[in-house]
């Protein structure tokens, strides 16, 4: 019997008139998801996606769809395209066992859902009918509407679909339907996390990434690259940009106080990333940045951080639990990646005791005894740019 993936989505029902954009957006994401198993085609099905399995691998199809932001749930359904209750009812057991078998006592309901409403049989009939013929026609199936083991689940639409298994998605928008960032992506545990959380609301994601070569080493620039990677699987390709940080983290620790240091450089990451944002189209600026977790991260540290650029900055663990961020980067899997002990440039010339509550104009009094656009040009002009995707 032919087999289809119902996709559903979430808030993109809610969008009226922009809709059509939005699903189409949708449509592209999953099919360039999928080009390297075929020629698969998503199609519109009233407020459903629609997907012919064929010969496919539908574990392998299923996975990579529901990692589409913009997918809220997903189910292989068995189709029958004769619209009468003989198929209805044929389809319907037809699944039930060759997904569940008929050797082991279960016990199941229907439900059932008419969306077309030409068709002149009522859901609670329809479910009534299946029920019976499933029950004539199999020698170890029970029914418990209060608690079965198989909720077996009866569509009918332009087609009908029999299927009982859910699986969810991420939910949010399609990426690309809110701007594009650039996210600042370190070697920890949190920014990996900030960005997926971002695209997820459909924003497209590039990275900026600063090392301290050669104090820092390859591995710890080979370990963003790999976060860059994981993070693809959801965000499509990324150009990751390189900026080596050490000459201007030589600069301040030679010119300004030493607990200054790490807001200092900072705010230079910060100022550096709003120029390759400009150039690169971005509309803001992505930090994994959370309240209170390091010695720059109190209000003060943030707020002389933010003035340094006049870019919207997104920081969207601020008010998470660091319990709750492992547990993301850990769904997302980039948390094993993260955990590697390879320093990063945060590690250099790092001060014993970081200054926890700045104030703008005692940092740009320090700030004012470095060349900072020079520095800034020539750290951009050594910039390295790669894209980094699945494939690689």
């Amino acid at each position: 019997m032919k087999k289809e993936l119902i996709i559903r989505y979430g808030e993109i029902i809610l969008k009226g008139l922009n809709r059509p954009y939005f699903e189409n957006k949708l449509i592209r994401h999953i099919e360039n998801n999928l080009k390297d198993l075929g020629n698969l085609k998503v199609r519109k099905a009233n407020g459903l996606l629609i997907l012919d399995m064929e010969d496919y691998d539908e574990d392998e199809v299923i996975e990579r769809v529901r990692k589409v932001f913009g997918v809220a749930s997903i189910s292989l359904a068995y189709v029958s395209e004769e619209k009468n209750m003989d198929s209805i009812c044929e389809c319907a057991i037809t699944y039930l066992k060759d997904k569940f078998g008929d050797d082991e006592a279960k016990t199941f309901k229907v439900e059932a859902k008419r969306a077309d409403k030409s068709f002149k049989i009522k859901s609670p009939e329809i479910a009534r009918e299946v029920g019976g013929y499933v029950l004539q026609n199999t020698e170890n199936y029970t029914v418990d509407v209060h608690n079965p083991d198989v909720v077996l689940r009866v569509d009918v639409r332009h087609k009908i679909y029999a299927h009982s298994e859910k699986v969810n998605g991420y939910g949010g928008l399609p990426l690309g339907t809110n701007g594009k960032a650039l996210l600042l992506l370190s070697g920890g545990i949190d920014s990996p996390v900030a960005g997926w959380m971002m695209a997820k609301r459909g924003v497209e994601i590039e990275g900026i990434h600063y090392h301290s070569y050669p104090f820092t080493s390859d591995r710890a620039k080979e370990k963003v690259i790999e976060l860059a990677r994981k993070l693809s699987i959801y965000c499509g390709t990324i150009k990751l940009h390189s900026i080596n940080l050490l000459p201007i983290q030589k600069e301040i620790n030679e010119k300004c106080p030493e607990d200054e240091m790490t807001i200092l450089s900072r705010r230079f990451m910060m100022k550096i990333a709003e120029k390759i944002a400009e150039r690169q189209e971005c509309n803001a600026l992505i930090t994994g940045e959370n309240i209170g977790q390091v010695a720059s991260q109190t209000i003060q540290g943030l707020t002389v951080t933010n003035s340094s650029v006049n870019i919207p900055v997104f920081r969207p663990l601020i008010a998470m639990d660091k319990i709750d961020i492992i547990k993301m980067a850990r769904m997302i899997d980039t948390y094993e990646t993260s955990i590697l002990p390879f320093e990063d440039c945060c590690t250099v010339f790092l001060p014993k005791r970081p200054v926890t509550k700045p104030r703008v104009d005692r940092i740009e009094q320090s700030e004012s005894k470095l060349d900072v656009e020079k520095l800034i040009d020539e750290a951009i002009e050594q910039m390295e740019t790669i894209e980094v995707n699945l494939e690689d």
